[in-house]
């Protein structure tokens, strides 16, 4: 199968429509029509249900988009890559998102140009689980991030837990607790790890600034790591410990099949830098 007919599958498979594809992809739709038939020829299945008015996916359809996008993705990414090494100057680039790195990401930086196999990293500012796109696609060469996150194509150390905070309006009536439970906050133990992220779609705002604005304002309470809650005071928001609610995993990861000397070394500077500041180990999460 070539590269080729199997993006043109994965882009009528995604817009469920030929027309549209053929738009996306920039080429006449009889061309995609035939490629489309030649594709279902070549593998003896069939890989749409077609009629006047939708496309929809057979099973062995549905199998080859499920194989198909990670494939394409590692093709992406080897071009990628295979570009970055030409460039005279070349760093690593860590995935990070604003506010969510523990607290750690300048101490892991200097640990890991002390490292034998250390390379310059530079950073890469992401958004809400763009984290493992961005190692799949080769646009990052390791990722530092909370869980959870989406695990196909990457390995993972875990490298700090710690506790998880309530973000309250200044003036509930639980502000002034030393302790809650997920109960008292109406928040169930299986909406804990996506809880901020969730809010922020559900409530149309873009970033975790504006959230705690609307916490503040009374419209919502949230659930947040410990340091990331530390990175952001607000005279409106109260921090309360949350005592029932699972520690939050801080991570770094890579693709699968690195072999990077200098991803392992930052992998190295990052777990030393999270147990010198004793947030190596769930049992530091409950301090």
């Amino acid at each position: 199968m070539e590269s080729r007919a199997l993006r043109y599958f994965v882009a009528v498979a995604e817009e469920r429509n030929f027309t549209r594809a053929a738009a996306r992809l920039g080429i006449a739709g009889p061309a995609l029509s035939r490629a489309i038939r030649n594709l279902e020829a070549e593998l003896g299945v069939r890989l749409f249900e077609r009629s006047t008015r939708t496309v929809e996916l057979t099973e062995p359809g549905a199998v080859l988009l499920t194989h198909g996008r990670p494939a394409l993705e590692a093709l992406d990414a080897a071009a990628r890559r295979a570009v970055r090494a030409s460039a005279p100057h070349r760093s690593l680039l860590l995935a990070v998102k604003a506010d969510t790195d523990g607290g750690l990401l300048e101490d892991i930086l200097a640990a890991a140009a002390a490292e034998p196999d250390a390379e310059p990293v530079a950073v890469r500012l992401c958004g809400w689980r763009e984290h493992t796109r961005l190692l799949r696609t080769g646009e990052a060469d390791a990722a530092l991030m909370f869980e959870p996150y989406d695990p196909a194509g990457i390995d993972v150390d875990v490298v700090a837990v710690e506790p998880r905070v309530a973000a309250l309006p200044a003036d509930h009536p639980l502000a002034g607790a030393s302790r809650v439970r997920l109960a008292d906050l109406g928040i169930s133990a299986e909406d804990v790890t996506e809880r901020a992220e969730r809010d922020i779609g559900e409530l149309a705002v873009h970033d975790l600034a504006q959230l705690l604005a609307l916490v503040g304002l009374g419209a919502t309470v949230t659930v947040l790591p410990r340091s990331v809650a530390a990175r952001y005071p607000r005279q409106a928001v109260a921090y309360v410990p949350i005592e029932d609610a699972p520690p939050a995993a801080l991570v770094i990861a890579w693709p699968e099949h690195s072999r990077s000397r200098g991803v392992a070394a930052l992998v190295r500077a990052a777990t030393a830098v999270a147990e010198s500041h004793g947030m190596g180990t769930a049992a530091d999460a409950s301090r």
